[in-house]
This record gives structure tokens, C-alpha cells and sequence, in this order.
């Protein structure tokens, strides 16, 4: 375990959800199990006025943590302080270094700053101006970090100016780029499932493998995120950030050592590989755009995405989006991925498929099974691994089903406990780890390969289909898969193949 060194944590944008929601309760589970250093303080930053005590209160702690004494939540909520920005963030700061330098030395953070941008990008720049016109960003005495949330550009034009605008005033090994996603345990564990068995890497490439198949599924709509999301759509708000990080951790070759740059790296070097889509029809064949429409959920009634709130009447924003693609380099040369997303489909669910190709020579051609195996991550929830092979029927002959052969994070039991994303993000951030932050190159990366397909679908030629609420999406998904393969349809149960499931 790395030493987590004294600091002061600056959050700006502190009178929002996020800060209540996630950050604080982050923090607080942290202090509870001993991860925060000894001299440590929280300094909220917003443009709404408000005293210490009222800011505490504003981010009071959840009911989950009700069981603990007031001593120690007390003990806790002194650490947390608000300073007022007077309604600007493009303001002289010198108001708040004073704070800021009163903090550091009162609570003794030995100058070790992080300051977590939880704004809309456009201020990205603005702030981390004024924090260095304060000497803010100087590392002479101390260390100095900048914590930036998604969404990080809206194309790859705008990712660019962004880290353009950074780096005028931080260096690149400063800046941390948040992507919750990569903070959850299962994600984490692709790499060693990967790199630590030697059952699996061998397997891993075009030789064994038909193809890969990931699904990010949520059962709910878009909800009060209708303003935001109509700008946005289900590939810029998932495809593009967490789900190519996760196609990279899929595709990446082992790095020299668990170094977070050598693991970057070969990252960085995954994403570059994906088939860049530019052809109308190679765009129009391989790519998928849906829009959840009005339907009956035992027994409710649920809107469809363009009677939302805020959502414009007639819009053509994607709230399902399917794409097929190719690796270009040696270990996947034609192996297809598939990566759906999509709101109101019949669960919650995230999982990475890996299809193996079925034996050359089939011996037991009698059977009906689909014979090909498959190695299931689950990321969320009833997170796991479960491995799909044939085996022999009891009784005569050589009749074949197929067999399961899981593990699950919950039977590691209660003193092996999983972390929240943000717990993991935010220690990995005070302790100087940015193996899960996504570096500038992989952002601009991942545009690139997005944006010829936001391109295509905006120019209005591409279909857009409907699909009821409480569905797989399109009926035109399995299309998009070649042969006679169909996409997963998992449910909340890692091993169910019922192949239905209850609405959450």
C-alpha cells in the first residue's frame, strides 16, 4: 500500500450533487477505514454563499452511516470548510488562496494540493487560470493536482482545446481525468485476469477468440437529465468514455510492469489500433442508433424518450447505440468487437463477453448445444466471472449442455471490502496513482475514433429506430452480429439464462 501523504482537498463546484452525493460520503468511508492521512482538510469552492457549518450540513452524510456515533461523524464533518466565490469562477482568487494557505498551515498539509474541478468543462480553463496567477499550480513545496470530471469535450475539436487550455497553466502529470467507471473492482480486475493467469492469455487473441461483445444496459430513462442528455446521446455519454476504456483494458498487450504509465501506455496504443470508420456505407453497416419509445411496464406507463422533460419533440438523439469494429494489429486481425448502450432495456447491467471459436472438429455433432465457450466479467451488479463450457449429460451416449463455472466478488466476504468508484479514484488521486485516470493522448484518442460516427449519424441520413421500453433494444440489433450469433441478453443474475428478466 502506498502512503497517503497530508493534503488539502479543494472541490469546486462544491454546492452541486456530485459533492453531496458521491464525493463527500467518498471521503467520509475513507476516514472511516483509516485511508486519510493525519493532517488532512476539505475546502468546498462555489458561487452560492454559504457559512461552514451550513455548508456541512448541505453535504450531510447519507442514512447509510447513521450506525456510527455522532462523535465520530462530528470528528469527520470539522474537516470540511466552504469558501464563496462571490457568483464567478473567472475571478481574482485571492480571497481563496488566503483560505487555502490558512487551511495548509492550520491543519499542517505539508502544501499538498488537489483541486477537483466538479464544473462544466467550460470553466476548466478559466479556473485553473486563476489558481496559477496565485501560484497555485507550483510544485516547488509541494505537490500540486487537478481532478477534472467527464465530459471532457464534446468531439474531438473541443478535447483538444480543452487539454490545450490545461496545459497552459498545469503539466499533463498533474492533471488527473476522472472517469468513475475505471474506478469499480471489476474493471480493475481485466487486468489481472488478463495478465496474472496463464489460462487466459494464451486463449487471448484471433486464434481462439470468434468475437468480443460488451453491453452497458440501464433499465431507467434519462429522467430529470433530459436538457443534458439531448446534447449528448448515449455515444458520447457512455460510448466514447467508459466503454472504448474498457475495450482498451480488452485489447491492450501486457505492459513492462504495473507502472501506471507503462499501463497507459499500452492503452494508449490499444485505442490507436481500432479501425478508424469513415465510409458512409461501412458507417451505415456497421453502426446502430435507437430511441426508446412510450410503453407499458408491469402494468406503468412509461414515456418515451421524446416526451422527457427538456428533450426536444422531434429528437433525433440517441438513446441506444450500437457499433461494430475491428483492431487492426496482430493479436485481433478480424476478430469483430460489439458495444451496445442503451437506456430502458429490461435491466441494469454491464458485463464484457468473450466468444470462443468452437472446435474445428466437431465430435459430438448430435448435440444441440450452440457449442462455442464463453468467458463472462461482470461489472455490474452481481459482479463476477463465469466461464461457459460443455459437458456430458448423465446417462448414455454423448449428449452435451452447457456448464458454468463462476466466481463472484461477494464470496470473498465481508473483510475484503470492495470499494465505490470514488473511494478508489479519489485515494488514487491523494496517493499520486493515475493508472485509472485517462491520460490526454487516450481522450483525443477515443474522439477520434467517435466522432466519424456522430458525423455520419448527424447528417441525418443514418436510420434512427424505435424500440418500446422494456425491450433489447431495436429489432434490428442481432442484424449487426454476423453468422448466427445474437448479442447476450443478460440478467441482474450473472449465471440466469432465462433469457427474460424482471424489470427493475
Amino acid at each position: 500500500m502506498r502512503k497517503t501523504e497530508n493534503q488539502l482537498l479543494v472541490i469546486f463546484g462544491a454546492s452541486g450533487d456530485l459533492t453531496a452525493r458521491k464525493l463527500v460520503p467518498a471521503l467520509y468511508k475513507l476516514y472511516k477505514d483509516k485511508h486519510l492521512p493525519e493532517h488532512f482538510a476539505v475546502l468546498g469552492v462555489a458561487r452560492s454563499f454559504m457559512t461552514d457549518e451550513e455548508f456541512r450540513k448541505r453535504v450531510a452524510l447519507e442514512s447509510k452511516y447513521l450506525d456510527d456515533s455522532e462523535e465520530f461523524i462530528a470528528a469527520f464533518s470539522e474537516k470540511l470548510f466552504y469558501e464563496d466565490l462571490h457568483k464567478k469562477y473567472d475571478v481574482d482568487y485571492r480571497e481563496l488562496n488566503e483560505r487555502v494557505q490558512d487551511l495548509n498551515t492550520t491543519y499542517q498539509c505539508d502544501n499538498n494540493i488537489i483541486f477537483y474541478l466538479s464544473t462544466p468543462p467550460s470553466l476548466f480553463e478559466a479556473i485553473a487560470k486563476n489558481l496559477t496567477a496565485k501560484g497555485l499550480n507550483d510544485e516547488r513545496l509541494g505537490w500540486k493536482r487537478l481532478i477534472v470530471e467527464k465530459p471532457f469535450g464534446y468531439s474531438l475539436e473541443t478535447a483538444k482545446s480543452l487539454n490545450e487550455g490545461l496545459h497552459r497553466y498545469f503539466k499533463e502529470s498533474q492533471i488527473y481525468r476522472i472517469d468513475h467507471y475505471l474506478g469499480k473492482e471489476t474493471v480493475q480486475n481485466i487486468l489481472v485476469t488478463r495478465f496474472a493467469n496463464s489460462i487466459f492469455e494464451p486463449l487471448w487473441n484471433r486464434d481462439y477468440i470468434h468475437h468480443v461483445e460488451i453491453t452497458n444496459a440501464e433499465s431507467g430513462g434519462v429522467e430529470s437529465r433530459g436538457g443534458y442528455y439531448d446534447k449528448s446521446g448515449a455515444l458520447r455519454d457512455m460510448f466514447q468514455s467508459h466503454l472504448l476504456q474498457l475495450v482498451a483494458l480488452i485489447v491492450m498487450e501486457p505492459p513492462l510492469s504495473a507502472n501506471p504509465e507503462e499501463i497507459r501506455n499500452e492503452k494508449m496504443k490499444a485505442l490507436k489500433s481500432l479501425r478508424l470508420m469513415t465510409d458512409p456505407k461501412v458507417l451505415e453497416e456497421n453502426t446502430i442508433r435507437g430511441q426508446y419509445l412510450a410503453s407499458e411496464i408491469e402494468g406503468e406507463k412509461v414515456k418515451g424518450y421524446r416526451e422527457e422533460v427538456d428533450v426536444d419533440p422531434d429528437s433525433t438523439t440517441e438513446t441506444y447505440a450500437a457499433v461494430k469494429f475491428y483492431v487492426d494489429n496482430w493479436r485481433w486481425a478480424d476478430v469483430p468487437f460489439y458495444v451496445r448502450t442503451a437506456k430502458r432495456m429490461p435491466t441494469k447491467v454491464t458485463e464484457v463477453v468473450i466468444h470462443f471459436k468452437s472446435p474445428h472438429h466437431q465430435i459430438f455433432k448430435n448435440s444441440d448445444m450452440n457449442k462455442d465457450n464463453k468467458l463472462i466479467i461482470r461489472i455490474q451488479p452481481d459482479e463476477g466471472i463465469l466461464v461457459k463450457f460443455g459437458v456430458k449429460v448423465p446417462g448414455q451416449g454423448f449428449a452435451v449442455e452447457r456448464g458454468n463455472l463462476d466466481f463472484y466478488y461477494e464470496s470473498l466476504g465481508d473483510e475484503s471490502h470492495i470499494m465505490e468508484a470514488y473511494e478508489r479514484l479519489l485515494l488514487d488521486a491523494m496517493q499520486g496513482d493515475a493508472t485509472l485516470y485517462a491520460r490526454a493522448d487516450e481522450v483525443e484518442a477515443a474522439w477520434r475514433f467517435t466522432d466519424p460516427i456522430l458525423d455520419h449519424w448527424k447528417k441525418g441520413d443514418a436510420k434512427i429506430y424505435g424500440y418500446s421500453a422494456g425491450v433489447w433494444g431495436p429489432q434490428h440489433a442481432d442484424e449487426l452480429i454476423e453468422g448466427k450469433s445474437m448479442w447476450r441478453n443478460p440478467c441482474e443474475n450473472l449465471a440466469d439464462d432465462a433469457g427474460y428478466c424482471v424489470i427493475e
